[in-house]
């Protein structure tokens, strides 16, 4: 099993993600402190866990739910590679890569992400 996640008000409206099995694994809301001003200041994480034979339907759906302005994206290990999904751009790298997660951070930033929320884990 893979687990991932998303961020309920990362999705754009109109978006959902369905046709893959998911295990809820968890729903949890927080005040986040580094919250730009295209994000609200509290979030509803979704946990979850999936199949790794749906790992690329995953990949592909989330790419196309997440909303593009407000500096969102997804991130989850898979098959030796770390996996960072914004809206329509996906990043693959193996753990300890450092130009590669250089590369998916700068995207990010480029994208609206503030530097305290580009701190997913290899």
């Amino acid at each position: 099993m893979v687990s991932g996640y998303v961020i309920a008000e990362s999705m754009r409206v109109g978006s959902r993600l369905s046709g893959i099995p998911l295990e809820l694994t968890k729903i949890e809301r927080y005040a986040v402190a580094s919250a730009t001003a295209g994000q609200p200041s509290v979030w509803t994480m979704i946990e979850f866990e999936f199949a790794e034979s749906d790992a690329e339907r995953m990949i592909a759906a989330l790419s196309e739910a997440l909303e593009e302005r407000g500096g969102w994206y997804s991130d989850f290990s898979h098959g030796g590679e770390r996996i960072v999904v914004f809206a329509g751009r996906v990043f693959r790298y193996s753990p300890g890569d450092e130009a590669a997660r250089a590369e998916a951070q700068a995207y990010g930033r480029e994208h609206g992400v503030p530097e305290p929320q580009l701190d997913w884990v290899d």
